[in-house]
């Protein structure tokens, strides 16, 4: 078990939530945790109360990617959100969001960018020029794995049963 810990700075929140590590190495922790929550509609996909969240958080990427699959294992799409990258330790993932989002078809065919609005509101592009400049690769290395198919943005893989944790987010606000 791991806690997830996403910093949305923009909203002065800390979202938390329990996961299950299903895979991990030097550079990238995956992790599984089932949705709780309500339904979220991203326009190409919606998450549904259920569903299970494939999560990758990596340690030298600007972005992590959710892989949201119906119950029965089929993929619905993909969610990367950009951000940087993880702090991770034996007991805790950490990552700062970053606003901006890709969200794939579950045939990859369909990609879009959202809350670029949100992104250039925060002003990073000038108050941090290399996170910016780190972003802008990101988006690019993203959208090449995307239209290649590489992991994780290939076919259903079976769902691991490491023992289901929920995935309810506990929400801090920080004002």
């Amino acid at each position: 078990m791991i806690e997830v810990c996403l910093i949305k700075p923009a909203k002065g929140q800390i979202i938390r939530y329990p996961a299950t590590v299903i895979a991990c190495d030097d550079q990238s922790v995956t992790v599984q945790a089932e949705w709780r929550l309500g339904r979220v509609d991203f326009g190409l996909f919606s998450i549904e109360p259920g569903d299970v969240m494939i999560e990758t958080f990596y340690v030298n990427r600007w972005y992590n990617i959710f892989r949201v699959q119906q119950p029965d294992g089929t993929t619905r799409g993909w969610y990367c959100n950009m951000a940087r990258p993880a702090r991770i330790d034996g007991t805790t993932i950490e990552t700062e969001d970053l606003e901006i989002d890709l969200i794939v078809s579950a045939d990859r065919r369909h990609v879009e960018l959202t809350d670029l609005g949100e992104y250039e509101a925060r002003g990073i592009a000038q108050t941090d020029p290399y996170a910016d400049a780190a972003l802008r690769a990101a988006l690019a290395e993203l959208r090449d794995l995307i239209a290649r198919g590489e992991a994780p943005f290939t076919p259903d893989p079976p769902i691991t049963d490491h023992g289901s944790t929920a995935h309810r987010p506990h929400t801090t606000t920080n004002r």
